[in-house]
Formats: structure tokens, sequence, C-alpha cells
């Protein structure tokens, strides 16, 4: 039995040092994509605001991003669904040429004006960098499908400056309802060590303030649930809005590159002649005005049209920053209605309408702990579980599977692959 025992340990001491050796490789390579990342979009952002009519230029940017992911790029363009995809169905190792699309189409994209996010970028280059070790490595199907999980972990953390919540968001995001704790203790290191690689070379994350918190009572927990519902509705007709027009992008425009063309056509003209600046790009800077004042309350609606239109016409970037100021307008416009504190709904809004959307619940809460600090916990997972319930069984990512369900039992469908539709 001791012998069995010493066997046990040495087993378990070789898959400990296995996977920190392979998920700190996957965290340096993800860590500092992300930096060179993050450098890149201050960069752009600061030009395009300096130039403001760099935003004519968007219609052909668009039209090269699309003309080169047409050309060269077809086998990278489904993005993190192919990521998703390939951790359920393990075939095919990810191109490299996905880390420099993903990286200019993004950069691009923001220097002229489209309103996309970040972290999709950050997620698929830590994802195909991160796939890189398999070859190397020689790795099976099943280490495959962790190292996958923990390139989404490390990019999803260093981006964002969340490691808890990147470590969560690749475990939560691939299956609805189901966590994969088998690729636990990679997903968790690779996204500490990414979010201080990216740290170490120089990049600083926003830091939103909500400076009181008020006790937990029957109303605010009400108030709070009613919020939560309406954050949930909106992250449903988000991801419906972006699909149906994507769908109906590539049915009434074959050529792929003329898609973003029309759409940065519409975004540029209505940027210019509707002030819709503040609808452009990252938009941190109204998300941080939505912790400090009021704002209109059509603030969340505007940057959900120019979002839908951007991703929709084939823009490359994510959703997930677009949908922080989607909540975060959204809750400053509903606190005074109900009677809360207007950072603090702000802070809920900003991570509960992205768990619906993404159906994160659980990386969601823990986003809102590393952003706002333990004091808005009990309020934050509370929204962010009925804005999770409210939000549909589809999201912003079609890849993602049906696991447990939401409210009831559903069927597993883990062997079937996920229909793709044509590019």
């Amino acid at each position: 039995m001791k012998f069995l025992g010493r066997l046990a340990l040495i087993d378990l001491l070789r898959y400990v040092g296995k996977w920190l050796l392979l998920a700190c490789g996957v965290a340096v390579l993800a860590g500092s994509a992300s930096a060179l990342f993050l450098f890149l979009m201050q960069w752009a952002t600061t030009t395009r605001v300096t130039h403001r009519w760099l935003i004519w230029f968007l219609p052909v940017a668009g039209f090269v991003v699309g003309w080169l992911y047409l050309r060269v790029g077809q086998s990278v363009e489904a993005g993190n669904n192919l990521l998703i995809d390939e951790i359920h169905d393990p075939r095919n190792i990810i191109p490299l040429r996905m880390v420099p699309l993903v990286l200019g189409g993004t950069v691009v994209s923001h220097l002229f004006g489209a309103s996309v996010g970040r972290e999709g970028t950050a997620v698929q280059m830590g994802g195909a960098l991160a796939d890189q070790l398999t070859r190397v490595f020689r790795l099976q199907p099943e280490d495959r499908r962790i190292i996958l999980m923990a390139g989404i972990s490390a990019g999803f953390a260093s981006v964002f400056g969340t490691p808890l919540a990147g470590a969560l968001f690749g475990l939560e995001v691939l299956a609805i309802g189901r966590l994969r704790y088998d690729a636990l203790l990679p997903c968790v290191v690779a996204a500490i060590v990414a979010d201080q690689v990216c740290m170490l070379l120089g990049t600083t994350h926003l830091h939103y303030l909500i400076p009181f918190v008020p006790a937990v009572t029957a109303w605010t927990l009400s108030t709070v649930v009613i919020a939560g519902a309406l954050f949930g509705l909106t992250g449903m007709l988000f991801a419906e809005a972006t699909h149906t027009l994507g769908k109906g992008m590539k049915k009434w425009f074959r050529y792929a590159p003329v898609r973003p063309f029309v759409g940065g056509l519409v975004i540029a003209t209505a940027a210019w002649f509707l002030g819709g600046d503040r609808y452009i790009g990252l938009g941190l800077p109204t998300i941080m005005a939505a912790f400090e004042q009021p704002l209109p309350a059509y603030d969340f609606l505007a940057k959900m049209a120019f979002t839908v239109v951007s991703l929709g016409s084939g823009f490359k970037g994510g959703e997930v920053t677009p949908l922080f100021y989607i909540g975060a307008t959204l809750g400053n416009a509903l606190a005074p209605l109900l009677h809360l504190p207007v950072p603090l709904l702000a802070g809920i809004g900003l991570v509960a309408v992205f768990a619906g959307a993404a159906n994160t619940p659980v990386a969601s809460t823990l986003m809102a702990i590393e952003l706002f600090g333990a004091e808005v916990g009990v309020y934050a997972v509370l929204a962010c579980v009925v804005s999770y319930l409210f939000s549909g069984e589809a999201g912003i990512y079609r890849s993602q599977r049906m696991g447990d369900g939401k409210r009831r039992k559903a069927p597993k469908v883990e062997c079937q692959t996920s229909d793709k539709e044509p590019q």
C-alpha cells in the first residue's frame, strides 16, 4: 500500500509539474501578445481622437481587412468560435496566422472608428499561441483541449487585468451550465502569470470606484433582481441583433469584403453627422463617466446599434468591452428609477450584461469583485445569475454548447459538432 501511495504521489507531482510548465509557457506568450496589443490599441485610439477625419477611411479599412481574411484567413475567420469548436472536437492545430490577422484587423478597426472590443483579439491570440505548443510537445487531444482553455484564460486575464475572472472564463465559456475542472490548475496558473507578464511589460488597466455600497436589505435585493432581469434581456437583444445582422449581410452581400465596407460607411456617416463619436471605439471615457455622473438614457442603445453594425458587418475585435459600455450606461440610467447609487448599478450593469450575453455568470461575478471590491459581491452575483437566466439559451458565442441548461435538465450534445455558417 505504501508503494502504491508513493506511485500515486509521483504521478500527481509529475502531472502538476507538467501543467505548471505548460501553463507558464502559455502565459508568457499570451501576456506578451496582450501587452503589445494594448500598446497598439492606445496608439490607435489616441490617433483617431486627434484626427477625427480618419473615420471616413473606415469603409476602405474594412474592405482591406475583409479581403485579407478572404485571401489568407478563411481558416481562422470563425475566431473565438473556432477555438471553442477545437476544444470540443480537436481536429487541426490553430494556424499561427490567426495572431497577426486578428491583431492587425482589430487595431485597424479601432484606428478608423469601428465600435468593437478587445477580448476577442486577446483570446484568439492566446489560444492560437498556446496551440503551437501542441506541435512542439506533441500533445494528445485531451491535453490539447486543456492547453487551448489555458490560452483563452491567459488572453482574457491579461487584457482586462482580472486573473480570477480570466481563469473561470476559460472554463465556463465552453458550455452553458457546466465547468471543466480537469483544466482548473492550468487555467488558473496561465491567467495569473499572464496578467503578471502583461503588467511587467508596462501595461496599465482602468480602475473603477464604487464609493458606497448600501447594506443588504429586502429592497436592495429586490431592485437588483429587477435590474438583473433587464440586463439579461439587454444581453440577449445584443446577441440576437448581432447574429441576425451578420446573417443578413452574408445573404445580401456575397462578396465578403463588401460587408465591412458597407458597415463602415454606415458607421462613419452616423458618427460624423449625428455626433456619435462617443459610441465608436472602446468608449472607455464614457464607461468611466457612468460611475461619476448622469448620462443620457439612450447611451446604451446607441452603443448597441454602433456595435451591432460593426460586428455584424465583419469588423474584428470583440464584444465584451462594448457590453461593458452598454451595461454601465444602462445601469446609470436605471439607478435613479430603482433608487440605487449610480456607481453601484453602473458597476453591476457592466458585469451583468456581459454575464447574460456570454452565459458566464461565475466569471462575471469574480470580475466584479476584482474590479470593484468584495463589498459588491452579493449584489454582483445576484444580478449576474438573474441576467444569465433571463438572457435565453443563445449567446454571443455560437459554438458554445448546451451543458445542463438554465432552468431544467437539457439533453447532452457534447459529441455533436456545432453548425457553422458559410463565410
